[in-house]
């Protein structure tokens, strides 16, 4: 596979007990890439760990942030670190251990292979969730069909936030005036992306539910989910 210049962006907020084992899993996958761990002043100590595990990674760089900010605001500062540094294909992955290392290579290879952006889903065939309840699988389902229906979207995995962008993929859509976070971040730059016409893959990914910290999911990203898919859908930007 052809060098790239590959930014991926892990933002982290308490990931303490994963942030050693992704950095070991990313070292394994042998693929030249820089990793941004973008630290909201975690009081678990993540950003001093992150310090710390720079000198065993090189290929890690570190964003400290005063305060949690959230989701899409660590994307959109990183999106930024990550252009000005002159990446061409950009990523994002979670630091809790869901999205697995060995996942990129296939990710990188549809993106060399013409895709603009490149979506690790859950939700086609091939695709796998583990560790899920069955509410949490019929909540899930429930919100990203609603969202395919009301928005007409074609792209299957909504939420995913285990993504490629390329470069000239986020020149065309308006990343820097997204004011969403959580999964309406992930739901919106979607919605971006199809209503511009970019070429958008698929590709398979098992998608393994945390087993240590604790969710970053609340009834505040619930309500802007939903808040934004009608926002979307009537143009009340």
């Amino acid at each position: 596979m052809e060098n790239v210049n590959l930014v991926i962006i892990v933002p982290t907020y308490n990931e303490a007990l994963n942030l050693s084992t992704l950095l070991l899993g990313i070292a394994e996958i042998t693929i030249p890439l820089t990793l941004l761990v973008i630290d909201d002043n975690s009081p678990d100590g993540t950003g001093t760990l992150a310090t710390k595990l720079q000198k065993q990674y090189p290929f890690v760089n570190i964003l400290n942030r005063k305060e949690k900010q959230g989701l899409g605001s660590a994307y959109q500062a990183g999106f930024a670190w990550a252009l000005e540094n002159g990446a061409e294909i950009i990523g994002e992955m979670d630091a809790d251990l869901s999205h697995q290392p060995e996942d990129l290579p296939k990710l990188l290879q549809a993106v060399t292979s013409g895709a603009d952006v490149v979506i690790g889903s859950r939700r086609i065939p091939g695709g796998k969730i583990i560790g899920w309840s069955w509410w949490r699988h019929v909540t899930s389902w429930s919100a990203m069909t609603l969202a395919r229906v009301i928005l007409n979207l074609k792209t299957k995995d909504v939420t995913s936030g285990f993504r490629l962008y390329t470069k000239q993929a986020l020149v065309k859509i308006p990343w820097q005036s997204v004011k969403s976070s959580g999964y309406a971040w992930q739901e919106e730059l979607i919605y971006l992306c199809e209503k511009n016409n970019l070429k958008i893959v698929e590709i398979p990914i098992t998608f393994i539910d945390r087993k240590s910290g604790k969710s970053k999911l609340n009834i505040k990203d619930v309500l802007e989910y939903f808040k934004t898919l009608w926002r979307l859908k009537f143009n009340n930007k």
